[in-house]
């Protein structure tokens, strides 16, 4: 009987399309858009779209043979299943209407089924609220899919489905409206998120290191690990950098002087943190890695991510190398405990992104974006402060509530395969495939 539940849910969106068709909101003539802002906005759109396909390759390159395929799938297949839950309801809880003045969450009815989006532009700027909506949804699909490098090898898909739902209705929405709606808590505190730090990397860390302690580690983990294709993670590097532009630029929403600042920064940290992965391998007395490079890439692009558009480029250089810095160190800390993340999505993702919202209040700055504020090193407190207390409020939050969901989602199906399944591998126990 369970397998009929996920058609039988495809069959009540389908109703609820022609139930609910979208029509306009407004007349179109009533709003004044801006073609070159709508233009960068539909490339970044895509831009970040590239970047779950890539994430695809970075992770699929690191994990065993047996494995690529189910690791490379659980990546791609957000970008289905995410995408029909923001379109019902997810964008609207993410960011409607403010319910109850609390800033946690936004009306489920305020954009239901898309309604609401046409003809009229977001917060009445330049672009139309289908687009934004549209472009938030690629960070929406994202943010589930860096969660799977901790369990990777080890989980069922099918549970993986329901927790990544019950993840994006219960940490990610909640957290994106609290950051990013004008009237969500955070937004309203002041702290500074300019494309995801807070909302999508450290609540995919966090949630990535609950995933690894709840489900514990694999039954079968090599003392040398070999990944399958570091080519398959350099060209995930590869499209992750190009996407990323498209997650920090973009995040300007709109094609201006901020955007580019915030390319310029994005592309700095990045390769300043590739440079000093490599060094601080070598000063540990290893070998220069084409894994290490991509890894530390990755690092400054997700500790950027935060303060692409409040530091200035010069800036990015220091946030990118402490970054890189920092999260090798956890990893070495973390390969010396009993915590199996397998690919160290906590040390890269979550520990980056703690360091890029840090960093965020150390070196923002009014002189590139006068809608922020000023840093720890300008002399004013203020900001770091609140950074401080939002960094515990969402680490508590995004760790606990991804536990609970977890054990949630274990009732509902069990999370982990069995020991014949993953000595297996999930390529053939899961989906019947091989690479």
């Amino acid at each position: 009987m369970k397998k009929f539940v996920p058609f039988g849910i495809l069959i009540i969106v389908v109703i609820l399309a022609f139930a609910f068709p979208g029509a306009s909101a407004a007349s179109p003539a009533a709003t004044t858009y801006n073609g070159a802002d709508i233009a960068w906005m539909l490339i970044s759109t895509a831009l970040v779209l590239l970047m779950t396909p890539g994430l695809a390759f970075f992770y699929g390159g690191m994990v065993s043979k047996k494995n690529v395929i189910s690791t490379m799938l659980q990546s791609f297949v957000c970008m289905g299943l995410i995408t029909i839950i923001w379109v019902v309801f997810g964008f609207s809880l993410a960011f409607g209407k403010d319910v109850g003045g609390a800033g946690i969450i936004g009306n489920p009815g305020s954009f239901f089924m898309m309604q609401n989006t046409l003809g009229v532009a977001w917060l009445g700027g330049t672009i139309p609220v289908i687009l934004f909506a549209m472009f938030q949804l690629k960070f929406a699909v994202i943010t589930p899919a860096l969660i799977t490098g901790a369990f990777a090898e080890r989980i069922r898909f099918n549970s993986y489905l329901i927790f990544i739902t019950l993840f994006i209705i219960f940490i990610y929405a909640p957290l994106a409206h609290a950051t990013w709606h004008p009237e969500g808590i955070f937004f309203k505190m002041g702290v500074l998120d300019f494309a995801g730090g807070t909302v999508v990397h450290m609540s995919a860390g966090w949630a990535a290191l609950a995933s690894a302690l709840y489900l514990k580690k694999r039954n079968e983990i090599p003392e040398s690990h070999v990944p399958a294709r570091i080519s398959y993670v350099i060209l995930g590097t590869g499209l992750l950098w190009f996407g990323w532009f498209g997650f920090n630029a973009g995040s300007a929403l709109g094609a201006n002087e901020l955007a580019a600042t915030a390319l310029g920064t994005t592309t700095t940290a990045s390769a300043a943190a590739a440079m000093a992965w490599v060094f601080f391998d070598i000063l540990r007395g290893k070998k220069p890695s084409a894994l290490g490079a991509c890894i530390g890439a990755v690092v400054g692009l997700v500790a950027i991510t935060p303060a692409a558009g409040f530091v200035t480029v010069g800036q990015s250089l220091i946030v990118g190398i402490v970054a890189a810095v920092v999260s090798n160190l956890v990893v070495i800390w973390r390969s010396k405990t009993e915590i199996d993340d397998t690919l160290d999505v906590f040390p890269c993702h979550g520990v980056g992104g703690m360091m890029g919202m840090l960093l965020t209040g150390i070196f923002a700055t009014k002189s590139v974006n006068s809608a922020g504020a000023n840093g720890l090193f300008f002399g004013e407190t203020s900001l770091f402060v609140k950074h401080l207390i939002a960094l515990v409020a969402v680490s508590a939050f995004a760790f606990v509530g991804s536990f609970v969901l977890l054990k949630v989602t274990d009732m509902i199906s069990t999370l982990r395969v069995t020991p014949e399944e993953e000595t297996a591998g999930l390529d053939i126990s899961q989906h019947d495939e091989e690479l």
